[in-house]
């Protein structure tokens, strides 16, 4: 009897025969030789069938099988620098599953449409798999970060009774007699949270009708949101830093082969090291007013095209504090020094990739918080809770938003957040 175990696990068992259970990514013949790329969901493998080592009906099945065929190969491991992974496995027997012709998704160029489209196929090509395992692997990380810090992951729901950040990006959802929303953020209930258990996170999808066709956005996407009582935009800065090298260095360990698949140039990772460079708004608007290929106008919040051009001046992160208060949320804190900006920051990706991180520190003072309710026109009666936060034990404190996709998409080098979520939602796409 074989040992029945994975392609990842193959530089345990050198010498030994085991059995793998995948699918065909590629194959080709010579005469007596059969050459199957196999995949398994863990890795690639090379599994090579000699005519003389197999039954006859077996290697004549073999030769039949089509991409994305499904079978069990039993086989002598050996290592090989020359072959997928750095392993080979010697064909001697097993069994075709099912036999696939004519799989949509053949290696050859195909429109994005199409493959989004095809999603719940694309997802087995080699670059996606990197992708995904990638997320994951971002995933664990930020969740071991956090964990291991002493927070408490503490899930906020998905349905609200009121917005987050204005009302105009929200998914409506009947809800019984009345009228619920998609949840913008776990923000607000989580620094109810923090108020009772100090430091927590919470990591889960969020909902945005925002009608934007760019290659940063969709309408269902994920966000950790770590909350900290106590904290000061400053200590949340550097939580946000210590965070995101974290988080770049578990990849890198963890995840060459995938990193490999996709080309991605290692040096623009291994250079995300602290201290992030750190500048304020006003240091950032200088530099764009400055700048010829820049539209931007003074005072507005920056758009893509002017984060792309701060994001290519430096080789990490980039933190941006102390934005305009008409251009951020309600429940930002002032700057006591200049009531006129927040107390915020904006952690701006390399290569272009946009906004990673935005965060704060929050509103404390009951007064303050509740005529800012009353200025932006939000429902006064839903945020009573949110409003008793600082009417009992209220504590200075501050916490940040992560964008999952995004990240994934930087560490990837991958341009569109479509590709950094296994089914991605849009404007125009809610298939498959």
């Amino acid at each position: 009897m074989s040992t029945i175990t994975t392609i990842e696990r193959l530089l345990k068992h050198v010498g030994e025969t085991v059995t793998l259970r995948g699918w065909v990514h590629n194959k080709s013949s010579k005469g007596k030789l059969h050459f199957i790329q196999l995949r398994d969901g863990t890795g690639y493998c090379q599994c090579v069938a000699f005519k003389k080592n197999v039954d006859e009906d077996f290697f004549e099945a073999l030769g039949n099988l089509g991409q994305e065929s499904s079978v069990v190969l039993t086989g002598e491991v050996k290592a090989d620098e020359r072959a997928p992974g750095g392993y080979e496995i010697g064909v001697s027997g097993g069994e075709v599953l099912q036999s696939v012709d004519g799989y949509p998704i053949t290696p050859k160029e195909h429109g994005v449409d199409f493959l989004i489209s095809q999603r719940h196929l694309w997802l087995r090509s080699k670059k996606q798999w990197a992708v995904m395992r990638i997320r994951h692997r971002v995933m664990m990380s930020l969740r071991r970060f956090f964990d291991e810090g002493g927070f408490l992951c503490v899930d906020s729901p998905m349905f609200t009774p009121n917005a987050c950040e204005g009302t105009s990006t929200l998914f409506e959802v009947p809800y019984f007699d009345r009228t619920a929303f998609l949840t913008q953020s776990g923000q607000l209930y989580a620094e109810a949270s923090a108020m009772a258990f100090g430091k927590v996170y919470t990591f889960g999808p969020t909902f945005r009708a925002e009608k934007s066709k760019t290659r940063r956005h969709l309408t269902e996407f994920w966000m950790l949101e770590p909350e900290v009582a106590f904290a000061s935009l400053d200590d949340v800065m550097q939580l946000a830093e210590d965070m995101l090298c974290k988080v770049v260095r578990d990849v890198l360990e963890q995840c060459r082969p995938e990193l490999e698949a996709l080309e991605r140039d290692l040096s623009k990772l291994e250079c995300i090291q602290g201290p992030f460079p750190r500048i304020t708004y006003e240091e950032a608007s200088k530099i764009l007013l400055e700048h010829p290929d820049s539209e931007f106008v003074a005072g507005d919040d920056f758009g893509a095209p002017d984060e792309t051009i701060l994001s290519e001046m430096h080789d990490r992160p980039l933190m941006i504090t102390r934005y305009p208060a008409e251009v951020k949320a309600f429940y930002m804190k002032r700057d006591p020094e200049d009531e006129t900006k927040c107390m915020c920051v904006d952690v701006i990706g390399p290569e272009g990739v946009g906004e990673i991180i935005g965060g704060s520190q929050r509103e404390e003072d009951l007064d303050e918080l509740l005529s800012r309710i009353r200025k932006h026109e939000l429902p006064e009666a839903a945020f009573q809770w949110y409003l008793d936060l600082r009417r009992y034990g209220s504590v200075p404190h501050s916490g940040f938003g992560l964008g999952l996709e995004r990240t994934v998409g930087w560490i990837c080098g991958v341009e569109h957040v479509r590709e950094c979520i296994p089914y991605p939602r849009t404007m125009y796409r809610l298939e498959p």
